[in-house]
């Protein structure tokens, strides 16, 4: 139970840190993007004030399109979110902040999306690399849930399913958070009435 009370405080405080940089006014990042008739489309690259990158993807008519890698204040990887026609489908995988030295964090998490819902598995680790959990979801219905505790023994079918429904609402908000990052600093795109009036 302290083990996982220690990784909801992480998890929250992810969150927390990400909230913090996705409310920092616009002017503290460098947006690079194109548009097309009035909206963002093609390569995106977000940096923060020092220059590092903190987010790439792409956009195809606004829309998210492909991989969307997000990376901390200090550069470490945190985060890649892919999308088909601005939903989740593909692999989300997130990353634990590095330790000590290490350039790359360990795995946190991989889950398998379709159309915005989760269809596969879904896998988290604890910090030290242990497996702590093992959903199986169905077009966003849990199937199956095995979990563990931080030194590896398995919980029961209804702790596991407890926790599946928790680590879903942490997950979102984590999501919805790197989602409105990109969401307040994307490329000021011109509509074609603004084009007009110009000309």
């Amino acid at each position: 139970m302290v083990g996982e009370a220690a990784q909801l405080i992480r998890c929250l405080g992810g969150v927390l840190a990400l909230a913090l940089a996705a409310s920092a006014v616009a002017q503290d990042y460098a947006i690079e993007g194109s548009c097309r008739d009035g909206a963002p489309h093609g390569n995106y690259e977000l940096r923060g004030p020092s220059g590092q990158v903190r987010v790439v993807g792409a956009f195809a008519r606004g829309k998210r399109t492909g991989s969307f890698l997000f990376w901390s204040s200090v550069g470490a990887r945190i985060a890649q979110l892919p999308f088909d026609d601005d939903a989740l489908s593909g692999t989300v995988a997130l990353w634990y902040p590095p330790a000590g030295r290490a350039r790359e964090g360990q795995p946190k998490l991989e889950a398998a999306y379709a159309a915005g819902r989760l269809h596969g598995l879904k896998r988290s680790w604890h910090p030290d690399g242990r497996v702590r959990s093992e959903y199986h979801y169905d077009r966003g219905r849990l199937v199956d849930a095995r979990a563990f505790n931080a030194m590896g023994a398995a919980l029961a079918t209804t702790a596991a399913e407890a926790q599946a429904a928790r680590d879903l609402v942490t997950d979102d908000q984590y999501y919805a958070t790197l989602a409105d990052l990109v969401r307040a600093h994307r490329p000021q795109c011109p509509s074609a009435l603004d084009r007009l009036e110009r000309q």
